[in-house]
């Protein structure tokens, strides 16, 4: 099913005149209404009617999370609060969150981006979708929970955590759709075998996730161990929160709700605008956004473009899958390496379970890796040269693949932290 046909099946010049008509209209306003955004332009000149074509947007300086936090709480709101209906914030650890504002409209414009992604994941207004992300400042709960009811779905905002919980409702409610991240789904897999919540016993078919990535291997876990179609969304609060593109039953990439956001690719290294289909970082424009405009946001993700037609019927462009982001990145003895290359290698073997740990130190003047494995089955605690084997054969798996000597450590089951929300893979103790 295609949400709004009108709008995800136009041609790419029809695209091209929506994203220029709103790109100058979200740049004025940002530097009417902006102080931020009008010193940045006119420090350098700009001025808002320079911006003639999609290409004279890379006269506009990048904005970055630091900026966000820099203006904390309400100095980029292009709106007084009273036209401010809804604030967010991010789930940052350390220093001032990144706070963002909705009008009224940009409550609208978000729920229809969600049911777009939603439809394209094969969910209907007969479904009844259980949402075990975290609700509060974090935008997945509340975004995904009113794009789904205003498609008409049957919505329980059972919210993360409380396992066996999680499992009542699923099982007495009838859940049809789940959606949260994909490692406390694939947690609540384990939970499910534990208190009998077999297949037959459950009515879950589609699960749309997001608030993190996730490889071929964790969407094979979790398709298997649920029986169920894994479906991949991405958005960032700093720019709406989920409802920036998402996956379709194709799976060749996130559909992007094209006349609401526009989209670069830019160079790691030089920042530069290169070709959208190379990959790079991936910089987003709002196109629509009231509340707080955002102008050429470094998102960090790395990502690539796809034009090519789509079998669903959309011609919106697609990004692929996340790679990781650039500050995620690890360099270890000169090699880069994103946790998600580590996950692909090791998911998917004998043996082992889907929950892993890297640990990054200096020793001397080196960086090394360990990378910690959780077992499937402790009973390989009792042969140590079952265990041996094992590590040999991922320490070899991961040198062949990422050119890289990691230390590979197996521990026993369920002894890695599970999390209800975005999965920590990494702990970097260098310098500590």
């Amino acid at each position: 099913m295609i949400w709004n046909p009108e709008k995800e099946c136009l041609s790419r010049k029809e695209y091209d005149e929506i994203q220029l008509e709103r790109l100058k209209w979200i740049v004025n306003r940002a530097y009417d209404r902006v102080p931020f955004y009008k010193r940045r332009f006119d420090e350098i000149g700009l001025k808002p009617e320079h911006i003639k074509t999609l290409k004279d947007i890379e006269l506009i300086p990048y904005t970055t999370k630091d900026d966000l936090r820099d203006n904390y709480p309400f100095d980029l709101f292009a709106e007084p609060m009273d036209k401010i209906v809804r604030l967010h914030a991010s789930s940052g650890t350390t220093g001032k969150p990144v706070v963002v504002g909705y009008t009224k409209n940009d409550m609208e414009v978000w729920k229809e981006n969600i049911a777009r992604l939603a439809a394209a994941a094969g969910v209907t207004n007969k479904d009844v979708v259980q949402i075990v992300f975290g609700y509060g400042m974090f935008t997945g709960g509340f975004g995904l929970h009113q794009g789904l009811e205003h498609m008409g779905a049957t919505v329980i905002p059972s919210s993360a955590g409380n396992s066996e919980r999680q499992l009542m409702f699923m099982e007495d409610f009838g859940s049809t759709v789940i959606v949260g991240t994909p490692s406390y789904v694939l947690h609540l897999a384990e939970v499910a075998e534990e208190h009998g919540l077999t297949r037959d016993k459950h009515k879950l078919r589609v699960g749309l996730f997001g608030g993190e990535g996730h490889t071929a291997e964790m969407r094979q876990q979790i398709e298997k161990r649920w029986g169920i179609i894994c479906t991949e969304n991405y958005g960032l609060t700093e720019v709406q929160g989920p409802g920036v593109s998402g996956e379709c039953l194709e799976h060749c990439g996130m559909h992007i709700n094209e006349d609401s956001f526009y989209y670069e690719i830019i160079d790691r290294e030089t920042l530069k605008p290169i070709d959208k289909e190379e990959e790079g970082e991936l910089v987003l424009t709002t196109l629509t956004k009231e509340g707080i405009p955002m102008l050429r946001y470094r998102t960090k993700d790395i990502t690539n473009i796809e034009f090519a037609p789509c079998k669903c019927g959309r011609t919106t462009a697609r990004m692929t899958k996340v790679k990781g982001r650039t500050d995620d990145m690890l360099i270890i003895k000169g090699v880069n390496v994103f946790p998600s290359q580590i996950e692909g290698v090791i998911l998917g073997m004998d043996k082992i379970s889907p929950h892993y740990m890297l640990y990054v130190r200096n020793e001397g003047f080196m960086d090394t890796l360990e990378v910690q494995v959780e077992l499937a089955d402790g009973s390989l605690l009792e042969s140590y040269s079952e265990l041996e084997k094992l590590t040999r054969e991922i320490r070899a798996k991961i040198k062949g693949n990422l050119l890289i000597d990691a230390k590979v450590t197996l521990v026993g089951p369920k002894t890695i932290e599970r999390f209800t929300g975005k999965a920590k893979h990494v702990v970097d103790l260098r310098n500590k």
